[in-house]
């Protein structure tokens, strides 16, 4: 396993959130994408102008093996997020063989919300909760 980092939900602040903690810890991102730049995809209505703005997903690394990510929800998407609960166990992966085992065992019991599949933004991605209330996230950055 190649990474083990934490991944915040917020509802619409997410950029406030991640602006500060870029000031309070002296740090850059490294990726910052909005829901906007998502390209249009079957069965999927486009986003109202003012859900485009959303953070679709931000990096802040905090050390050499250390990110801080986070991403608004958007409304009507999934369960949305209870303050307190609104954080998932990302892990990064260097397979897909890799990602299919940790993905299978851990989601075990648990509730898949995202099988894992090939995104548009070049990675094999999944999330589910575990049996015990976790929400994990798998990545593997597919090859270039």
């Amino acid at each position: 396993m190649a990474t083990v980092n934490a991944y915040l939900m917020f509802d619409g602040n997410c950029e406030v959130a991640f602006d500060f903690y870029k000031s309070a810890l002296g740090k850059e991102f490294s990726q910052l994408s909005r829901f906007g730049e998502i390209p249009p995809q079957e069965g999927m209505p486009p986003f109202a102008d003012d859900m485009k703005d959303r953070v679709m997903h931000v990096s802040l690394p905090i050390s050499a093996e250390t990110i801080l990510m986070g991403s608004d929800t958007m409304p009507g998407m999934g369960s949305g997020i209870t303050v307190g609960d609104n954080f998932s166990v990302a892990l990064g992966v260097d397979s897909k063989e890799e990602a299919d085992k940790l993905f299978t065992n851990l989601s075990a019991g648990g509730k898949i919300t995202m099988p894992l599949e090939v995104t548009f933004w070049n990675s094999y991605f999944g999330m589910f909760t575990d049996q015990f209330g976790i929400k994990w996230m798998v990545n593997y950055d597919l090859p270039k």
